[in-house]
């Protein structure tokens, strides 16, 4: 692994062409982590669990929250993602405060502001106060992720150590998402859907008392300026064009879509203008010319995109389709947070054997087959859940492995008093793919099933609840007569696998052209232009 001199700002920045794992590094004599490093590397892990669960713990009280508090369509969309839209949209400014002012400091006020908001989300009386607490959990959360990896960037100075912590770091975050739904069914077994929030007050408590005595204060000696415009400009590009991606997913083409998309862009387009004429920058975009870390950030977005999608339809799959209880649907996604887990633990084994590119490739490949199986689901709830169960797995492990790689490169690529910017880069592309798998693959398989349900003995005037949701669908056949009710849960059925068929069949193409991309762009030497710079 060679390095070169940052033209702009002297600092220098990794060539990733034949080694773009830390645990490929020449030994150095860098100092071992202590044991109180490792305890803190446990608080830290515990941290981010908990903000991993909150990205999916509602997935299972979807039905529960929807008979409560009677959400349209959008509100429950956005009840489920506006918390991930709100972390990616401020993880960038966050992680550079981080480096600024302190990344204990920032991830304390995070913890306090975290179990606050999540107090206001658990006693919510209506769809838009539950939408504002997950606004807020967002702003608190986007304070708390950059902080996790930084601090571990920063406490972890061996490289092989560091890869080791970050296989830690991505097993929490990899399985976090995919636990929320077990959290959440067992929750909601035993309390009110509400309660999947208190559980995050001990461990912020608990946070708040271990962090200041395990966890070292680190930052960037030498910050420069903050520039608001530059966090005003990231939030404004990314905000508006994932809202206009949903929305057109949802009800199609509409001029206030195509004015919030070019908002977005042009906020874009200005951001990174910016950016190239700063000295110190939010985002260090020499960065992005490395081919290698392209495909770290492109791979660790679309890992998750596959991930939080399956958990958002196939929550409801479970159970509205084959009549789990939540507390059976959660269990029924064991193997599937288990192979998260070994996925993230493993990937410190596999890229010493294996080149990281092609570590990254297999493991969308893995991804891909295990969306692909979904085109197994039956509509019958006596139908077997095998496809499901096996399709998760393979997704989870996938998933994991690549969570974890593509952090290390992405982290290891940037010098240590840039770890909380390099962080957030990793981190908002998590947080873009659980947002965008939600969006775009929730809103796809709700298009397809509001074009595939047979309404023809529904009344005009319960038409409209039917629509809004296979929630929804079901609900109205309660209130109707047989044939009439049998016929629309079996059109509802029927119509809801159809558009996860077509959910799979899209991520699985997507992630097998994006493995291939992917690979090439790793193994691809840098341009002379991205090496000088």
């Amino acid at each position: 692994m060679s390095t070169q001199p940052n033209a702009r700002s002297g600092t220098p920045t990794t060539d990733l062409r034949a080694a773009p794992v830390t645990t490929h590094a020449a030994p150095t004599a860098a100092p071992k982590a202590r044991p109180r490093d490792w305890a803190g590397l446990a608080v830290l892990a515990l941290a981010l669990l908990l903000i991993a669960v909150d990205a999916t713990v509602l997935d299972l009280a979807v039905p529960s929250i929807t008979a409560d508090l009677a959400p349209t369509t959008p509100q429950l969309l956005w009840i489920i993602d506006v918390y991930s839209f709100v972390l990616a949209g401020l993880l960038v400014t966050m992680g550079t405060l981080g480096d600024r002012i302190g990344r204990r400091r920032l991830l304390l006020i995070g913890a306090a502001g975290f179990a606050l908001a999540s107090a206001l989300a658990a006693w919510a009386i209506s769809p838009e106060m539950l939408i504002a607490a997950r606004v807020l959990q967002g702003v608190a959360g986007a304070t708390l992720m950059p902080a996790t990896l930084g601090l571990i960037r920063s406490m972890f100075a061996d490289a092989r150590q560091r890869t080791l912590a970050i296989s830690v770091w991505g097993a929490m975050a990899a399985s976090g998402a995919a636990f929320g739904p077990l959290l959440g069914g067992w929750m909601l077994e035993h309390f009110w859907w509400g309660a999947v929030f208190l559980v995050n007050l001990p461990v912020m408590a608990l946070l708040l008392v271990l962090a200041p005595i395990l966890v070292p204060e680190s930052r960037d000696p030498n910050p420069g300026r903050f520039d608001l415009v530059s966090a005003g400009l990231s939030m404004l590009a990314l905000i508006p064009v994932v809202y206009a991606v949903k929305e057109f997913a949802a009800h199609g083409p509409s001029l206030n879509l195509l004015i919030s998309a070019g908002v977005g862009v042009t906020a874009g387009v200005l951001f990174v203008r910016r950016q190239r004429g700063l000295a110190a920058p939010l985002i260090d975009l020499d960065l992005f010319r490395l081919p290698a870390f392209r495909a770290a950030v492109f791979t660790n977005l679309l890992s998750v995109f596959a991930l939080a999608g399956v958990l958002f339809f196939g929550s409801q799959y479970l159970q509205l389709v084959l009549g789990k209880s939540p507390l059976q649907a959660g269990l029924l996604l064991i193997p599937g947070t288990v192979g998260s887990m070994l996925g993230a633990l493993a990937a410190a084994w596999l890229v010493r054997y294996w080149r990281p590119a092609t570590v990254l490739a297999g493991s969308l490949v893995t991804v891909a087959l295990g969306a692909g199986l979904y085109w197994l689901l039956p509509t019958d709830p006596s139908g077997s859940v095998t496809p499901f169960i096996v399709g998760f797995l393979l997704i989870g492990l996938g998933e994991g492995v690549a969570l974890t790689v593509s952090a290390d490169m992405i982290v290891s690529t940037a010098p240590e008093a840039r770890a909380g910017n390099a962080a957030a880069i990793s981190e908002t592309a998590m947080e873009m793919g659980i947002a965008l798998g939600v969006a775009v693959l929730g809103s796809a398989v709700m298009a397809a099933f509001r074009g595939g349900l047979d309404l023809t003995h529904v009344p005009s005037a319960q038409a409209d609840a039917a629509r809004e949701s296979l929630g929804g669908a079901i609900e109205t056949a309660r209130a109707l007569p047989e044939p009439a009710a049998g016929e629309l849960v079996n059109s509802a059925h029927s119509a809801f696998v159809t558009g996860i068929h077509l959910a799979a069949t899209s991520t699985a193409v997507l992630l097998l052209l994006t493995a291939f991309v992917a690979y090439r762009a790793a193994t691809r030497k840098p341009s002379a232009t991205a090496t000088a710079a």
